[in-house]
C-alpha cells in the first residue's frame, strides 16, 4: 500500500476584526456576483476561472431559502453584531488526483454531511480547478458556526452560566450581581475536532481510492506521527509556484527536489537494509544443524562450492552451453565473492557485522542531511516570507494609515488577498525570531554553504546504496546454496518419515490379520 504525499488540509477562521466578509468569501470560492448587507457593497467575482462544481447543504430543521447564497450568508452577518465576530469557518482541501474526478462532488458532500452537516452546521462548498487544469485541483468549505432552533433561528454561541459554592447556591459579588461564566452553546470550537476533521476527510479520500481500485491511501497525520524518517516539503506558494512553472527556478524549488530525491534514497536503503537483516535473522532462526554448517564454512568457499555443483549439473549439456551457463554463473557469482574476500567475511556474523557499518554509514548521513534540509528549509521559509512582505508592504502601510474604522473595513475588504498574504508572511518571520531587517546576504551565503553539504552527505548515501548492492548479491547466492541444502535435507527427512509409514502399515496389517485368524481367536477366549 503507498502512502500519498501528504497533501493540503487548512482550517482558518472568517474574522470581521480583519477586515474579512462572510459574504465576500462566499461570492469568491463560488464564483458570484453577491450584494452585502453589512456593508452595502456589491462582492463580484463572477469572472473568476475554474470552479468546476459548487453546492449548499443544509440541516433538516434550517430554512429552505438558505439554500440561495446571498440569502443565507447575509443572515449569517446580520446575526454577528460585535466588530470583531467570528463569521465562518473555512477549510481548502486538496482533492487526489487518484480518484476519478467526476466523483468529487459526490466526495465532498458525504464528508460534509457526516462531519458538518449531521451535527447542525450549513455547508458551502466550492470545487475548484485553477489553470494548468488538474494541476491544483482543490475544494474550499465555508461553515456556519451558530447553532439553530428547531425553527431554524440563529442561537446565541453562548450562554450565560451561574456559578454555585459548594452548597450549590449561587455566588453574590460586592457589587450585588451573581458571579457568572459564559459557556459555548456548542463545541465546534474545540480544539479535538481539529483531528477528528482531518481524520474523516482521509477516511473519506480511502474509500474512495479504495472502490477506485487504488492501492494508494491518504495519511494526514504529519511524518513524524507516521513514524517515517522523512522530511516534508517546503510549501511553495502562490508566488514561488508561478515563477517554477515558468521555469525559473528558486531556492525552494530546488530544496524540494532535493528533499525528494534524498527521501527515495533513504527509502530505498532503509529497505535494502531491512531485507538484508531480516534474512540474516531468518537463517539465524531456521534449522540449527544446517545453519551451523553454513556459519562455520567459508562462504566465499560455499559459493564456489555452488558454482562446482552448477558444472556437475551441466555434465551432459553441450560444450558449447557448459561455457555459457560456467561464463554466466561466475559473472553473477563473482561480485559476492569479490565482496566477500575484499572485506574478509567468511561467516554470517561477519556479514551481519559488516551490515552493521554500512548502516551506522546510512544513519550518519541521514543525521547530517537532515539537518542541513531543516535550516535550509528554514532560510528559504524566511527569504521568501520577506519576498511577499515587501510585495506587498505598500497595501499594508496604506491599511494601517487610515484612521476610519469603515474605511479601513473597506479598503481590507478590497485588499483581503494581499493583506491576508502580508500577515502570514509576516507571522512566520516573528516565529522564526527575525523581522524585515534580517540579512539576506548572510542568509544566502549560509544557504549555499548547507547545500554544499548536503551535496557531500547525499554522496556518502550514493557510496552506501554502492556498497549495499553486493551485499544483496550475497543474499541472493547464499540463499541459494542453503536452498539446495535445505531441499536435499528434506528430501532425506521424507525418505525417512516414508520408512517409518511403511513399517506402521506392515506392523497394523500383521495385527490385523492375528485378529482375523480363528486359532488367535479362539486362545484369547
Amino acid at each position: 500500500m503507498n502512502t500519498l504525499p501528504n497533501p493540503h488540509f487548512d482550517i482558518t477562521i472568517t474574522q470581521r476584526s480583519k477586515g474579512q466578509s462572510a459574504v465576500a468569501g462566499a461570492a469568491y470560492q463560488s464564483g458570484e456576483k453577491l450584494f452585502s448587507e453589512y456593508d452595502q457593497k456589491t462582492k463580484n467575482y463572477s469572472g473568476k476561472r475554474g470552479i468546476l462544481y459548487t453546492g449548499i447543504m443544509l440541516p433538516s430543521h434550517a430554512p429552505p431559502e438558505y439554500a440561495n447564497r446571498e440569502t443565507l450568508w447575509n443572515s449569517v452577518e446580520a446575526a454577528e453584531k460585535q466588530w470583531n465576530a467570528q463569521l465562518a469557518r473555512r477549510f481548502v482541501l486538496a482533492l487526489p488526483k487518484e480518484v476519478p474526478p467526476e466523483q468529487y462532488p459526490q466526495m465532498v458532500r458525504d464528508y460534509c454531511e457526516k462531519q458538518f452537516v449531521s451535527k447542525g452546521m450549513i455547508a458551502d462548498f466550492a470545487i475548484h480547478d485553477p489553470a494548468p487544469p488538474g494541476h491544483n485541483v482543490h475544494c474550499h468549505v465555508m461553515l456556519t458556526l451558530r447553532a439553530m432552533d428547531e425553527h431554524g433561528k440563529w442561537l446565541p454561541k453562548t450562554r450565560k452560566v451561574y456559578d454555585l459554592d459548594e452548597n450549590g447556591e449561587r455566588i453574590r459579588l460586592p457589587s450585588g450581581n451573581w458571579k457568572s461564566h459564559k459557556e459555548d452553546t456548542v463545541d465546534w470550537n474545540d480544539q479535538k475536532y481539529a483531528e477528528i476533521w482531518r481524520q474523516g476527510w482521509a477516511d473519506t479520500v480511502n474509500r474512495y481510492l479504495e472502490a477506485a481500485g487504488r492501492e494508494e491511501r491518504l495519511d494526514l497525520r504529519s511524518y513524524g506521527r507516521q513514524g517515517l524518517d522523512v522530511i516534508p516539503t517546503v510549501h511553495m506558494g502562490p508566488a514561488v509556484t508561478k515563477m517554477e512553472r515558468r521555469g525559473i527556478q528558486t531556492n525552494i524549488g530546488n530544496l524540494n527536489r532535493d528533499i525528494k530525491a534524498a527521501n527515495q534514497m533513504l527509502s530505498a536503503i532503509r529497505k535494502t537494509i531491512r531485507g538484508l537483516l531480516d534474512w540474516i535473522e531468518e537463517l539465524v532462526q531456521s534449522e540449527k544443524e544446517l545453519l551451523k554448517e553454513a556459519a562455520s564454512t567459508d562462504l566465499a568457499s560455499l559459493l564456489n562450492d555452488y558454482l562446482d555443483k552448477r558444472k556437475a549439473e551441466r555434465s551432459e549439456w553441450s560444450w558449447s552451453g557448459q561455457q555459457k551457463g560456467a561464463v554466466r554463473d561466475l559473472k553473477s557469482v563473482s561480485q559476492a565473492v569479490f565482496y566477500l574476500q575484499k572485506n574478509k567475511i567468511s561467516t554470517l556474523e561477519q556479514l551481519n557485522a559488516a551490515l552493521s557499518d554500512v548502516k551506522q554509514k546510512a544513519s550518519q548521513a541521514s543525521t547530517g542531511m537532515r539537518k542541513a534540509e531543516k535550516r535550509m528549509k528554514d532560510i528559504a521559509g524566511i527569504q521568501n516570507a520577506v519576498a511577499v512582505c515587501q510585495e506587498h508592504k505598500t497595501v499594508h502601510d496604506k491599511y494601517l494609515k487610515i484612521g476610519w474604522k469603515k474605511r479601513q473595513a473597506a479598503y481590507a475588504e478590497s485588499h483581503q488577498e494581499e493583506l491576508k498574504a502580508y500577515n502570514k508572511a509576516y507571522r512566520y518571520l516573528k516565529a522564526q525570531h527575525v523581522d524585515l531587517n534580517v540579512n539576506l546576504d548572510a542568509l544566502e551565503a549560509e544557504y549555499s554553504k548547507l547545500q554544499a553539504d548536503h551535496a557531500v552527505f547525499a554522496r556518502q548515501l550514493e557510496q552506501v546504496q554502492a556498497e549495499l548492492k553486493p551485499l544483496n548479491e550475497v543474499r541472493y547466492w547464499v540463499g541459494q546454496v542453503v536452498g539446495v541444502k535445505k531441499e536435499a535435507e528434506l528430501r532425506s527427512k521424507q525418505s525417512v518419515i516414508g520408512k517409518i509409514y511403511e513399517s506402521r502399515e506392515e506392523t497394523k496389517g500383521r495385527t490385523k490379520e492375528k485378529q482375523n485368524d480363528p486359532k488367535q481367536k479362539e486362545r484369547t477366549k
